[in-house]
């Protein structure tokens, strides 16, 4: 895999936004804040709970611009509860009046529903809380993110192509997923007239706190990185590439897109024999 690589510029100067779901170094959503700071955008983050506070904090500091003795923005958010939910644009409402970007990087689903078979351990209740947390947290920060954004914005959301085919113990997360994407293009047709652009963008598999929690993950990296297209792991570089071309005016007539960053993944109806024979293990 390529070294990350994150360009610096001015493509996000004077440009500001929320980043939802970084967990730790290794988020993706962290790497798409690095590409956007490095472009000039100042960035809010939140997270859930002192645990994760420990953890985004000097994250968020690092980025800060040099010679500046501010502190990051740094909500609390569960995005499960309204009240948080109102309280974390309500701060970024009084600290910057408006914003221009929202990245919303979160997903869960209890690891009970991610194992085995779909239609015998999928309950009631991790359907509702897979839906409420990984589809519905986006269309709910949209609408809060929408009503501070005065001269239109750029929302990105994060999805997996579980949500179009059936992925080994994806389960009710490839279903909510789906919601995700269904959910980003109505968003786009509704805040489209003004100025507002909705997009998600679907990763190949990266090694990642919410990758961890999948089983058969290292069959997955495996066979992703053998039957790809470009025959490498997904890097979450080229992600926070393509959420800086997004949320930049350089996606300027981009909206309603599920745009695939997988090494060419999901371009491959059957892989080649020396992919299958590399993913098995086989000689």
């Amino acid at each position: 895999m390529a070294e990350q690589i994150f360009p610096e510029g001015t493509l996000m100067k004077g440009k500001r936004g929320l980043v939802m779901g970084v967990a730790n170094k290794n988020s993706i959503a962290w790497a798409i804040a690095r590409q956007l700071a490095a472009q000039g955008a100042e960035i809010a983050f939140t997270y859930q709970g002192d645990n994760l506070l420990r953890r985004v904090k000097p994250l968020a500091q690092s980025i800060m611009p040099e010679g500046s003795d501010a502190e990051p923005i740094l909500c609390d958010c569960d995005v499960t509860n309204d009240a948080q939910m109102e309280a974390t644009f309500q701060t970024l409402k009084d600290e910057w009046g408006e914003i221009d970007f929202l990245v919303h990087a979160i997903a869960f689903a209890g690891k009970d529903q991610l194992a085995g078979s779909f239609v015998e351990n999928t309950t009631r209740d991790g359907f509702k809380s897979a839906m409420d947390i990984s589809a519905y947290s986006f269309v709910d920060a949209a609408r809060r993110a929408s009503h501070i954004m005065k001269d239109g914005g750029s929302m990105v959301t994060l999805t997996y192509l579980g949500s179009e085919r059936v992925i080994p113990n994806y389960n009710v997360m490839g279903v909510a997923k789906a919601a995700l994407e269904a959910c980003t293009r109505y968003l786009a047709a509704d805040l489209g007239p003004r100025g507002i652009r909705v997009n998600a963008i679907s990763a190949g598999p990266i090694k990642t706190l919410a990758a961890a929690g999948i089983g058969s993950g290292r069959h997955m990296f495996r066979f992703n990185k053998a039957a790809s297209a470009l025959r490498d792991n997904t890097d979450s570089a080229g992600v926070a590439g393509a959420a800086l071309y997004m949320l930049s005016d350089l996606g300027l007539s981009c909206t309603g897109e599920t745009h695939h960053v997988d090494g060419g993944f999901h371009a491959i109806g059957m892989p080649a024999e020396d992919a299958m024979d590399e993913a098995s293990g086989r000689e």
